[in-house]
């Protein structure tokens, strides 16, 4: 179980606040529990769209696997943000000290920058106050033009609704992007990596269609592709023929099942190898019984 933690400052944006607690609270519906606490300085938080939050003033005793968000509030400038005690700003870099990770969503980077923990790492924050943030912290290495960035633990998104896309990495680094999918669609939103990486997880850049059907049998493959999965089968639980499964799945993805299939395969072992697996390790680990199908299809795409 992990503990997320949000503080809450004077303003807050609702979105900042209530995007990433939905995507931790869907995780925990499917079975992946977490455990919410809002904490503030004061007992009432008034918030930048007019509605009250009642928070807790004492923090609960976090370890290494827990998590601390600082969501982001309404200000002109960082310069004019809410003051933050340096009792809040201990907590923050005594968790980070011990382990545990830090998030920011918009101006939040600021609180995290106060803490000291934004000096010689890239971080991000909206880009109206990105400026600004680089000039008041000279040590932080601002990134443009992403939806969020993660660096030693810490980890800051760009602005409002990427607090959503923050916290769905979060989720896919800690039990696998196929449930940061299955929370992304059941939450009806797009499941989406930061901009500076090549490319997105493959099970998310073939979910942007509408196919039912389609998404039922990726939800298949997506927790079984390290097994075999034979097409027969996969259209009998889908409930339509092999042919029909093959024209819709090619149709709404541009990959067949098998392909599809492969792609996550193939994916997946690409991460094990530049964690130092070998790749005869990661051949076996994602269900390849013979190596040199995985050596062919890296091949294929260097």
């Amino acid at each position: 179980m992990s503990h997320v933690v949000f503080f809450l400052v004077p303003g807050v944006h609702l979105l900042d606040l209530a995007g990433p607690a939905q995507v931790f609270s869907t995780a925990a519906d499917f079975g992946h529990p977490y455990t919410l606490t809002y904490v503030a300085e004061r007992p009432e938080v008034p918030t930048a769209q007019g509605l009250p939050v009642v928070t807790g003033l004492d923090w609960p005793e976090l370890g290494p696997q827990d998590l601390i968000v600082v969501p982001g509030w309404r200000a002109a400038t960082l310069a004019a943000s809410p003051a933050i005690g340096a009792a809040t700003l201990q907590v923050l870099r005594d968790h980070h000290a011990a382990g545990g990770t830090v998030a920011s969503v918009c101006a939040g980077a600021e609180a995290l920058g106060r803490a000291g923990l934004l000096k010689g790492r890239r971080c991000t924050t909206h880009h109206d106050v990105q400026d600004e943030l680089a000039a008041r912290h000279p040590g932080a290495l601002v990134v443009r033009d992403v939806l969020f960035t993660s660096d030693d633990r810490v980890i800051t998104s760009a602005g409002i609704a990427s607090g959503i896309d923050l916290a769905l990495h979060l989720v896919a680094g800690r039990h696998g992007p196929a449930l940061a999918a299955q929370v992304a669609r059941d939450m009806v939103v797009y499941a989406r990596r930061n901009g500076h990486e090549p490319q997105s997880s493959a099970m998310f850049r073939h979910r942007s269609h509408l196919d039912d059907t389609v998404h039922h049998a990726q939800d298949l493959i997506d927790t079984r592709f390290d097994r075999p999965l034979p097409l027969p089968a996969l259209a009998t639980a889908v409930g339509v023929s092999e042919r029909t499964l093959t024209r819709l799945f090619t149709r709404a993805t541009g990959l067949t099942p098998l392909r599809y299939q492969q792609t996550l395969r193939l994916e997946r072992a690409q991460h094990l190898i530049s964690h130092g697996a070998t790749v005869d390790a990661a051949a076996r680990s994602v269900g390849f019984t013979d190596p040199r199908m995985l050596r062919r299809l890296r091949a294929r795409t260097e």
